[in-house]
Formats: C-alpha cells, sequence, structure tokens
C-alpha cells in the first residue's frame, strides 16, 4: 500500500508540478529564484520514505480542506438528530483520515515489523520503537486535526450540534405563533430556509452566538497546538540528545534495512529466474562435447568466461534451490543478523591457480 501510494504520490503530483515549473523557467529572474526555492522543496519530499510520508500526510490534510469546502452541510433541523449528526459530520471524517495516514505512512510497517519479530540474534530497543509509532502518530494526526479546525473555525456543525442548547431568554424577536415547542424550535436555527424565521432576525443572533464559541474553540485548539510544537521544539535540547540520535539513527536504519533486503531479493529473484529460464531451454538441447589439448592459451578465454559466470552469481550469493530461499527466508525473519560489520573488512578471497602435472605454474588469479 504505501509502496502504490508513493508511485502515486510522485507520478501525479511532483511530476506534473516540476514540468509545470520547468515550463515556466523562461520567465524573469525573480520567477526564476522562486521556482527555484520550490523546487528544493519538491526535491526534499522526493528524498527519502520519511519525507515522502510527510509529503503524503500533508496531501491528506489538503484533501481534508477540499472535501470540507466541497461538502453541502444541510443540518436536518430535528431535536433527535440535530447533534448526532453534527458530531458524526465533524467526528467520523477525522478517523477516517486518521486510518488512512496510518495506512499510507511507511513507519506503521517498520514498526509492526520491529515489534512482533522474534528476538533471535538482535535484541529489540522499545526506544526505537516508540520513536516510530510516535513519527506515525504524529504524521496521522495532520489530516483529522486540520479537519476538526476547519468545522470549528467554520462554525455550521457546532450551530446544528448546540443551538438546541442555547437559553432563548437572551435574544429577542422569537417567534411565539409557530405551535412547536422550545426544544424543537430551537432545533430549526439553523436551517435558515425554514418558512418560521424568515425576515427573522432571532435565528441570525443565535446563530452568530454559537458560531462565536465554535470559532473561540478552534482559534484557541490551534493556539494550543503551536505552543505545544513550539515548547517541544525548545525543550527537546535540554533532553539527553545523544540518546535521540541514536534512537533516530537506528529508526532509519530499519526503514534502509528492510528496503536493502527487498532490493536484494528483487534482484535474486530476476537472476534465480533467468537461470531457470535458460536451464530449461538449455536442456532441451543436445549435448555435444568437445575434446581439446590443454594449454594455458584454452585456459585464458576459459578463465574470463569464469569471471562472468561469478558475476552473475553475485546476485545469487550461493542460493541456488528451492529449499535454500525459503531457509534463508524464514531465517531473515526468525534471527536479524547481529548489527557488526567488522568481518566484513576481513573478507576472505580465492585465488585459484591451474599447475600441470609437475607443479609448474600455468595460468594464476594471484
Amino acid at each position: 500500500m504505501y509502496q502504490c501510494t508513493k508511485k502515486l504520490y510522485i507520478h501525479f503530483v511532483f511530476k506534473p508540478i516540476t514540468f509545470f515549473f520547468n515550463s515556466l523557467s523562461k520567465l524573469g529572474t525573480k520567477h526564476q529564484q522562486a521556482m527555484e526555492r520550490l523546487k528544493l522543496v519538491l526535491q526534499y519530499f522526493q528524498s527519502n520514505s520519511e519525507s515522502i510520508s510527510n509529503g503524503i500526510c500533508a496531501i491528506l490534510a489538503l484533501i481534508s480542506v477540499k472535501l470540507y469546502t466541497s461538502f453541502d452541510f444541510n443540518c436536518p433541523c430535528m431535536p433527535q438528530y440535530n447533534k448526532m449528526y453534527a458530531l458524526g459530520v465533524m467526528f467520523i471524517p477525522p478517523i477516517i483520515l486518521f486510518l488512512l495516514g496510518v495506512l499510507v505512512n511507511r513507519h506503521t510497517g517498520v514498526m509492526m515489523e520491529e515489534w512482533v519479530r522474534p528476538p533471535g540474534k538482535r535484541s529489540k530497543n522499545p526506544a526505537v520503537i516508540r520513536y516510530l509509532f510516535t513519527a506515525m502518530i504524529q504524521r496521522a494526526l495532520l489530516a483529522p486535526v486540520v479537519w476538526i479546525l476547519v468545522t470549528l473555525l467554520d462554525g455550521k456543525c457546532f450551530v446544528c450540534a448546540f443551538s438546541m442548547n442555547v437559553d432563548p431568554k437572551y435574544f429577542s424577536g422569537m417567534p411565539n405563533n409557530t405551535g412547536l415547542d422550545l426544544q424543537k424550535l430551537m432545533a430549526k436555527v439553523p436551517c435558515k430556509e425554514d418558512i418560521i424565521f424568515r425576515n427573522n432576525t432571532f435565528r441570525k443572533a443565535v446563530s452568530r452566538y454559537v458560531r462565536c464559541y465554535s470559532q473561540t474553540i478552534g482559534w484557541s485548539l490551534l493556539l494550543l497546538l503551536i505552543l505545544l510544537g513550539a515548547v517541544g521544539r525548545v525543550l527537546k535540547p535540554c533532553f539527553n540528545h545523544a540518546a535521540f540520535l541514536q534512537t533516530r539513527y537506528w529508526s532509519n536504519y530499519l526503514d534502509i534495512e528492510q528496503k536493502l533486503f527487498d532490493e536484494t531479493c528483487v534482484l535474486h529473484a530476476r537472476e534465480f529466474a533467468r537461470k531457470c529460464v535458460v536451464q530449461f531451454f538449455e536442456g532441451m538441447q543436445d549435448d555435444v562435447v568437445l575434446r581439446l589439448p590443454l594449454s594455458p592459451l584454452h585456459l585464458r578465454p576459459r578463465q574470463k568466461e569464469d569471471d562472468v559466470d561469478g558475476e552473475d552469481e553475485e546476485c545469487l550469493h550461493g542460493i541456488t534451490r528451492h529449499d535454500q530461499v525459503d531457509h534463508l527466508l524464514h531465517t531473515w525473519y526468525m534471527s536479524k543478523p547481529v548489527l557488526d560489520v567488522t568481518k566484513m573488512a576481513f573478507k576472505p578471497r580465492v585465488y585459484i591457480t591451474w599447475e600441470d602435472i609437475d607443479g609448474r605454474i600455468l595460468c594464476s588469479d594471484v
């Protein structure tokens, strides 16, 4: 899901925008400078999976605003349904957007894989799991918070939900000859087309009053979020910054390790499939045996062919059978390798020397 969303995100968002900026590059110097800055922003969003996750969450936030502005909100104006409908519009779409944010975030998969995997040779780091979980929640909450802020600042949902809780004695012009009880009358306040409130200032006053409360809550919530972000940014260096750097490093390592493993598996599968197909076609031919005298001149070309075969074998890494592949994948899941690459610096090499019967060297790799 993440890979599919990433491809759509780059194909339908960044490529058209980049093409648009390139087409406008013939404008003045000031326009070119502005476009260069915007190109840097686009390159940042394409730089790594974390930046792509940020971009996807930002797009979900923009989509939430677009959905709300294009959504035709119609209050039912019935006492038993007003509050349920309005609160449903205010909180159900944020839940959907939150789940989408969790679904398209790559940190979700990395965190769950690290959480549920067997310890094996590598112990789990709870700090890394907490870091990934926090990063996932922060990004997934962006679009829901934007939706709730937009609904509060707009005020329609709040008026529909809480117009029945307003005391009408503080407002003048309330219709008295409608034959409706007070609860049903106040439930019709959000419906300006209703004949009861036609050319009546009572409905406008009540709606304005409730909308002011809604906007006050919205602005207060926005201020609170900004203050929390500012305090968190200021206080972060006051804590153990070295531990934070270590946690961020190993969280990035888990992401990169999984991607490299997937890429290596793809290369291995491609080479494995190629050799299976070639082996099938070669198996359909008749064997041809050529008997030639042994000499260094014949050994040299053979060495080059062996080098080519060796390069092909590098993609297979010695895994040439079905049971070996299954065992490798099972071992990777059950027992991740130890985080120690010291022996790679002293990796032994194999050198081959060809000798004749008398021990004289005919050809050597040394």
